[in-house]
């Protein structure tokens, strides 16, 4: 394994961080805050350490795959670890394991949050919750690619192990140009729903924190209640642009060259708009018949629970865990699918999904025909065996970890409700949980293991499990 190319990879992505810091300060000292001084610390240690590590010659500066992926992974774990110091030199969390619980619910857009309120939080801790969302939502390797073009053909390791899904694609012939492509796309919808909030009547600030995090798919509020007391207006906004982070980017790039009828034409967004219409017209006709809601409010919570759900944004207008058994099931359920592969939802992805049934399919062919031969087809294009068997491994790997972190979570006593939905909204980064960890309630009652159990499960389920899992093997650290 190249060490020394390792290293100088996770001392770019330290100032890519010490860059955002810079963000909060600027906020701090606009606001009359007195914590510019803490963030300002924290963006100098980023700077420092990533000056040292960057420091390190290289011998070789060609990238295998190996490389990328320990890369990706100690870059995010040393990301979740500065960023957590804010919350400590400030005083807003006195414990590191919660500020580093926060710090990856954050990067990892998950939205699960140990802070008991928020809206009492300074706005440059806020924006800082926010920014974290952000970055984590496209990836803060692929704006690493984005800015820095000479990675040459070993940026090819570093989005394969960060972006989600099965199937890696580039939009042009070079990965800086494809990351540049993604992160104009998700500066722009960021940027257009910034405008709709602040025009349905939601201040620059939270328009600008909100968008951060819906684009994310993230869920951090600067309500203590999340998004529970916004108009229907905003609602709705947030269900749209929720609805946009959860589509494949690359189908989006699609749309906008004018070739929308190719972007129409793929399975995976047909499925995911056709569960959310059908999931939003079902949650609705039960929340209607068995809850007695008005259909006005019964359609926009239904529509809104179910994109932020799939999408894996988090948000909550009602507490959803007091919803009936019918609802929070499907809720539920769309908590393992998540949205499309190579936006920046979480979850299984749909793709995988659609693989799997796929896959399933031919086999039980084979029962009635031994001699039939079939390829799994993916948008009329065949899909290689190695995807076929990764997709399978995916979901094992992904079963047995959040079963393990739902026996870490049940330690501390609590229901079987709250500790698989707990390890569930983690490692599919969610955010809510059901029960006492529920939409309206928080992850501080959580032990400092399960906190760290949980940190980890949303690191994994961010970077799609394997990166962080192949850390654990002997043969990843031999030369």
């Amino acid at each position: 394994m190249n060490v020394r190319l390792v290293s100088n990879t996770m001392g770019y992505i330290l100032w890519v961080e010490a860059g955002f810091l810079l963000l909060p300060v600027l906020t701090a000292v606009v606001c009359g805050e007195v914590y510019w001084r803490e963030f300002l610390l924290t963006a100098a240690i980023c700077a420092a350490v990533g000056t040292a590590l960057h420091a390190v010659p290289l011998k070789k500066s060609q990238m295998h795959s190996r490389d990328g992926f320990v890369a990706v992974s100690l870059s995010w774990v040393v990301l979740a670890l500065f960023g957590a110091l804010p919350y400590v030199f400030t005083g807003t969390m006195t414990s590191y394991i919660d500020a580093v619980f926060e710090t990856v619910s954050g990067l990892t857009t998950t939205g699960s949050s140990t802070f008991t309120a928020v809206s009492h939080l300074p706005r440059s801790i806020l924006l800082w919750r926010s920014l974290t969302q952000w970055m984590g939502g496209m990836g803060v390797l692929v704006l690493f690619l984005a800015l820095t073009p000479r990675m040459g053909e070993g940026a090819v390791f570093l989005m394969r192990a960060e972006s989600p899904g099965p199937i890696k694609s580039k939009l042009v012939p070079k990965v800086g140009g494809t990351a540049k492509i993604l992160y104009v796309i998700y500066v722009v919808l960021t940027v257009c729903e910034i405008i709709a909030l602040r025009l349905a009547g939601e201040s620059w600030f939270s328009s600008i924190c909100h968008s951060f995090t819906t684009m994310a798919t993230g869920g951090f509020s600067v309500y203590d209640t999340s998004l529970a007391g916004a108009s229907k207006a905003v609602m709705w906004i947030v269900t749209v642009f929720a609805f946009l982070a959860g589509v494949n980017f690359s189908l989006i790039f699609l749309a906008v060259r004018g070739k929308l009828k190719d972007a129409l034409r793929s399975e995976e967004l047909r499925f995911y708009t056709g569960i959310v219409v059908v999931a939003t017209l079902l949650l609705c006709l039960n929340l209607r018949l068995q809850a007695g809601i008005s259909f006005g409010d019964s359609i926009t919570d239904a529509a809104f629970q179910t994109v932020t759900i799939i999408t894996t944004t988090g948000f909550a207008t009602v507490d959803f865990a007091m919803w009936p058994t019918f609802c929070r099931m499907a809720l539920v359920m769309m908590m393992f699918t998540g949205a499309c592969a190579g936006s920046t939802a979480g979850g299984i992805k749909l793709s995988r999904i659609l693989i799997l049934c796929k896959s399933l399919k031919r086999e039980l062919k084979r029962l009635a025909h031994p001699n039939h031969v079939s390829v799994v087809k993916m948008d009329g294009q065949g899909v290689e065996e190695r995807v076929v068997s990764a997709a399978g491994s995916f979901l094992t790997a992904y079963l047995l970890v959040l079963l393990v972190g739902a026996l870490v979570v049940s330690w501390d006593n609590f229901g079987f409700q709250e500790s698989f939905a707990a390890s569930l909204t983690c490692i599919s980064n969610v955010g809510p949980g059901l029960g006492i960890l529920g939409p309206m309630e928080n992850f501080s009652i959580l032990s400092p293991l399960s906190k760290v159990v949980l940190s980890v499960e949303m690191l994994m389920g961010r970077l799609e499990l394997m990166p962080l899992l192949a850390l654990l093997l002997r043969s990843t650290w031999r030369d």
